[in-house]
């Protein structure tokens, strides 16, 4: 134990900060869903701080683990997450505030201080993407010895980069908004998380994702932690690999990988074309259906013959 606190304390300090920052904030947010029954757009008004809070805890562990990885250019990617740090404290200083104001911190127009505020945080998000694609690049010139964990690494490293990009569908404003734009009749916001049905509607627990229309969060969410799945999936791997001598031969595991983040990144194409649909999550069509049946179809498949390997393979695997 004192080992792994030890290397823990060796990772990318202001990371590590912020992730602690954030893990308090959670607790805070979730006393604001206890103590304070305002609600915003219809759902309570402390779920949004509550839920960055967590994603930017987890997204800054993970990342300061992967800088551990790094073996050049670790300079340059110790600059790029402390001016993430930053980012992060930006974004959810605007989002706490807007909270007490009693205001909406997304697509909010309705006043110039609320545009500015979004404004920032826009940029702030085109930021982020930036300095992601920057570590990932960083990441992929790497060389990992376990061939499983780097292609974990790294597709879980260029999914969550697609997950964070697709943010950018919730920008521009919707049918009705263009609409009394047109008309002179601002809604006083501009873009939306929903899709066929306006926000603030019927809605998922925790997670607030609409019940009624398409929700475009979904695929943002499910790509962006990406980033932690797959190599949450080596780790479980490589301790499943005590137990049964297959998961030992590192083809198998990589193999496995790499179906693993085939499946994911159709996951998240699946979820972006069922939102963009207008489509609820938990309300899929047939196509949705078949689609979804085909891809748990293939993953299935690919998973047995990544388990079964040719016999050159066989012959790798530790007796």
């Amino acid at each position: 134990m004192s080992t792994l606190l030890g290397r823990v304390s060796s990772w990318h300090r202001p990371m590590m900060w912020t992730a602690a920052v954030m893990a308090a904030m959670a607790v805070v947010s979730a006393g604001g869903l206890v103590f304070d029954d305002r609600v915003l757009l219809g759902a309570p008004i402390w779920l949004k701080p509550f839920k960055f809070a967590v994603s930017i805890a987890a997204y800054c562990v993970t990342w300061a683990w992967l800088l551990t990885l790094l073996r050049r250019g670790r300079r340059t990617a110790n600059r790029i997450s402390t001016g993430l740090v930053v980012i992060f404290g930006v974004e959810y200083a605007i989002i706490v505030a807007q909270v007490i104001r009693g205001r909406a911190s997304h697509f909010n127009a309705s006043t110039t201080f609320d545009s500015a505020l979004f404004l920032i945080m826009g940029v702030s998000i085109a930021a982020l993407w930036t300095a992601t694609l920057i570590l990932t690049i960083l990441l992929l010139r790497t060389k990992i010895a376990d061939p499983a964990a780097r292609w974990a690494f790294l597709l879980g490293a260029i999914v969550s980069l697609v997950g964070i990009g697709l943010g950018a569908l919730m920008l521009g404003p919707t049918g009705e908004q263009a609409q009394a734009m047109r008309e002179g009749r601002p809604t006083g916001f501009i873009g939306a998380h929903s899709v066929g049905v306006t926000d603030g509607g019927p809605a998922m627990p925790v997670t607030g994702w609409s019940t009624t229309g398409g929700d475009l969060r979904i695929p943002h969410f499910v790509g962006m932690h990406a980033l932690q799945a797959l190599p949450l999936l080596v780790l479980a791997l490589t301790l499943l690999a005590r137990r049964f001598a297959r998961l030992r031969n590192d083809a198998v595991r990589t193999r496995l990988v790499l179906v693993a983040g085939f499946g994911y990144a159709g996951l998240v194409v699946l979820v972006t074309w069922q939102a963009l649909r207008g489509q609820a999550l938990i309300h899929p069509d047939a196509r949705t259906l078949i689609a979804f049946a085909a891809l748990v179809l293939v993953v299935v498949l690919g998973a047995f013959v990544a388990l079964n390997p040719p016999s050159r393979d066989r012959s790798l695997a530790p007796r």
